[in-house]
């Protein structure tokens, strides 16, 4: 099997009827932070994921019985965007929503907590995945509905206060992980090539055709005529490290985190369908992969670099494998700090980690990057580059989550 290790392995489990599969699977394109589409709401922009999704896997949205997205920027979006986002694709209103907020962990906590209802019984068939619009946070004034009585009242970035600021400190999440830089050293010159290895890495993966296979066109109406978006908008993949070196550091003056190699801010959706394996066969789904089991972690302190390492770990504890059954390891790229400890912590090369790049260069639009993760990582799957895989995410407070994807 291309890209799968040959290595001995944890046998696998025999399929059972009520095992959570996979089913469908699509993401939007990234759109860079005010770019093409800055115009299309978050719950616009789930809507096309989920649609794109049961279109994929030729699956009719009236049999979706719940709908499980994740959003952290949900002020000015209206009530219960999930369920905007589900009547946007044609889920019926019968269909029970519910809109996650956890941070960048808020997509993949989804599809944890639909995978959860399927194998409680609770449900047949849920779509989950996640949603961002980075571009449309707006600004807030919290001072307005009782007044101020005296002297200034400032205006808050609700992308800066709700998505990018650990809430406990006080302070910008890229500072957050350098006051931990010392506990887990990571220095400057492998966070700059790590991120123009990133944006190589997802260049290939668009010019070999792999990205834009999970990928639906998102058209942007507009005065002069449509305009179609059909590939990520943020890659730069003449980056040099020469060039990443000169950049000054973003957060701390002596400080290894700079606006190249942290993630990017943009826009975005993905969305999986979720079912038992018993009614995929019964409707005649094509069962893209299999859900196994989860980690979510927290602590001991609020620092993000071990945070996806550890959910992993806890993960192939669960499901009685090791590191090395795992043919690819997918760690959200908030920093490349992040990634490139986690790694180390898990034993695991980079040559396995992110091989068609991440947030760094595809982008990181917080509510949904657990879930284009698991969309990419489940068409790698389908499309028989890896047998076993992991996700892996750090999230604000000190929070880690993963998930395990078996062919």
């Amino acid at each position: 099997m291309s890209g799968a290790s040959t290595a001995a392995r944890t046998p696998r489990a025999e399929d059972r009827p009520d095992d959570v599969v996979v089913v469908g699977a699509r993401r939007t394109p990234s759109g860079r932070l005010l770019g093409q589409m800055s115009s299309i709401s978050a719950t616009d922009l789930g809507a096309m994921a989920i649609k794109g999704a049961l279109d994929a896997g030729g699956i009719d949205p009236g049999v979706v019985e719940s709908v499980v997205l994740g959003q952290v920027l949900q002020a000015g979006a209206g009530q219960n965007p999930a369920k905007q986002a589900a009547l946007g694709a044609g889920v019926p209103a019968g269909a029970h929503t519910v809109t996650v907020n956890k941070v960048c962990l808020s997509g993949l906590t989804a599809i944890i907590d639909a995978a959860r209802l399927l194998r409680c019984g609770e449900a047949e068939v849920v779509v989950a995945g996640g949603m961002e619009s980075m571009s449309r946070a707006p600004h807030l004034l919290p001072d307005l509905r009782a007044g101020k009585s005296y002297g200034a009242s400032g205006v808050v970035d609700h992308m800066v206060f709700d998505g990018l600021t650990a809430a406990d400190l006080g302070i910008p999440m890229g500072e957050l992980s350098e006051q931990y830089a010392g506990r887990y050293p990571v220095t400057r010159r492998e966070q700059d090539e790590f991120a123009v290895d990133s944006h190589r890495r997802a260049r290939q993966a668009w010019e070999q055709g792999i990205l834009g296979r999970e990928v639906v066109p998102v058209v942007v109406r507009g005065r002069k005529g449509d305009v179609v978006v059909e590939r990520d908008e943020g890659l730069r993949p003449e980056s040099r490290v020469e060039d990443l070196a000169r950049l000054r550091p973003a957060f701390t003056p002596d400080g290894g985190i700079t606006a190249a190699n942290a993630s990017a801010i943009c826009d975005g959706a993905a969305a999986v369908v979720l079912t038992t394996r018993e009614r995929a066969e019964r409707e005649g789904w094509t069962v893209m992969a299999t859900v196994r089991a989860c980690g979510q972690v927290a602590g001991p302190d609020a620092s993000l670099q071990a945070q996806p390492a550890r959910a992993i770990a806890q993960a192939l504890e669960r499901q009685g494998w090791v590191v090395d059954d795992l043919d690819l390891v997918e760690i959200n790229e908030a920093f490349a700090a992040v990634v490139i400890h986690s790694a180390r912590e898990l034993g695991v090369g980079l040559e396995k980690v992110n091989k068609c790049g991440g947030g760094i260069s595809i982008g990181h639009p917080i509510g949904a990057s657990g879930g284009r993760l698991a969309v990419h990582l489940a068409h790698q799957i389908a499309n028989g580059r890896a047998r076993r895989g992991a996700i892996g995410l750090c999230g604000g407070g000190g929070q880690g989550e993963a998930l395990l994807l078996e062919a």
